[in-house]
């Protein structure tokens, strides 16, 4: 029924690896690509299919990825690799006819800078070619976006106000480490803040608004106000969004750690000469700091990622706070990797089904919040990821 390219081999990859071989009626052929064949080769191990494909594949170089593309023919692509990657996979997907799905927006190697006009500019070209392109298929974006779907189906007249909370209460037992690539999350979380507030973006320094919030099963962690990239498709979609925003959680010693990353030049995304060659500080510093992949043997603790909604059904007020807690010991004990990466494989893998089931398919390039949100909010509770409800509780926000 459905023939499946993975590119990308990390964290994320091995879940969604993992996800798409134990749904075998619905994915019947799989191949796994990365830059490194061998990370492919141990995912299959580790998975104990021998029937699942490797290959070896630069998603820089679009004509290497059609050669793959018309060689495997996989009817889609999921895209798990690097964001700077994002549009050159795209447009392999066009020439060779693959349909596509990622998890994180386009941003371009020399600016941290998060924009999904770029891949929305694909639109027409996928919809002519009768093509589907599915964007941000993961936790955050992806299933609060799904969320904030599945409010406005059933409870709500009209959004007004959007909170996404994102919390991880884990402990990796390291000094600092971060949960996925490290120089893609270090980029995101040392830009400035932006909020949409009243048809406008509102600008913030990096980190500056915060307030502590209450987690289920976990209690008050403080917050930081953040971008995050499903914003901008969210107050598209739900025009009567008067506010949206976007938390996470971060300890002091992380944030020390950060800080004094940035203070030494270490988060620089420009070259430096050393010693005659040319480095990136950040990707010298990605080399030298623990692998994401390797957190999940020692991961205790949980994260809690949910959606605060205020807005109006039936002429009154009411308040709607959905959410998942994911624990890190279950994740890696069904696929290895820690929960942050199981939360972004599980919904990439479930985006998919959605596509092969004929539930997902619009040509066009489409955020998930644009199909039906229920499909998908079954199988996340039958995947991994069961959610939770509150109603017209305080939000806090």
């Amino acid at each position: 029924m459905g023939r499946v390219l993975i590119i990308g081999a990390g964290g994320v990859g091995t879940v969604v690896a993992h996800k798409v071989a134990q749904n075998s009626d619905i994915f019947t052929d799989i191949m796994i690509a990365s830059r490194t064949r061998s990370k492919c080769d141990a995912i299959v191990e580790a998975i104990g299919n021998p029937a699942i494909q490797t290959a070896q594949v630069d998603a820089d170089h679009v004509e290497e990825l059609v050669a793959l593309f018309n060689n495997f023919k996989p009817e889609l692509v999921i895209n798990v690799a690097l964001p700077y990657q994002d549009l050159t996979i795209m447009e392999a997907c066009l020439q060779a006819g693959v349909n596509y799905l990622d998890t994180a927006n386009y941003e371009p190697l020399d600016e941290a800078h998060f924009e999904y006009s770029w891949q929305w500019a694909y639109h027409e070209r996928f919809q002519e070619a009768g093509l589907t392109a599915i964007l941000g298929c993961g936790f955050d974006p992806g299933v609060s976006g799904i969320f904030t779907a599945y409010a406005a189906k059933h409870y709500f007249d009209e959004i007004h106000y959007l909170d996404i909370v994102d919390c991880n209460a884990g402990d990796h037992h390291k000094a600092f480490a971060t949960n996925f690539n490290p120089e893609i999350n270090i980029r995101e979380i040392t830009q400035k803040g932006r909020y949409y507030e009243n048809g406008k973006w509102v600008e913030t320094g990096s980190l500056e608004i915060h307030q502590p919030v209450t987690y289920p099963h976990i209690g008050p962690k403080e917050s930081y106000l953040l971008y995050h990239e499903e914003l901008e498709s969210l107050v598209k979609n739900y025009p009567t969004i008067k506010r949206a925003r976007f938390w996470m959680t971060f300890g002091q010693e992380y944030l020390t750690h950060l800080r004094v990353i940035q203070n030494i030049g270490m988060a620089r995304i420009d070259e430096i000469d050393y010693n005659g060659q040319k480095i990136v500080p950040i990707q010298f510093l990605k080399a030298v700091l623990p692998n994401p992949q390797d957190l999940g043997e020692n991961y205790t603790g949980e994260t809690s990622i949910g959606c605060r909604i205020r807005g109006i059904k039936d002429g009154k007020e009411h308040t709607y706070y959905v959410y998942n807690n994911c624990s890190h010991e279950a994740a890696y004990k069904e696929t290895g990797m820690q929960g942050v990466s199981y939360t972004t494989g599980v919904p990439a893998m479930i985006g998919a089904m959605m596509y092969f089931k004929g539930l997902w398919k619009r040509p066009g390039v489409n955020n998930v919040e644009e199909f039906d949100p229920d499909p998908f909010m079954e199988q996340l509770n039958k995947q991994g990821l069961p959610w939770h409800e509150e109603f017209d509780k305080d939000l806090e926000l």
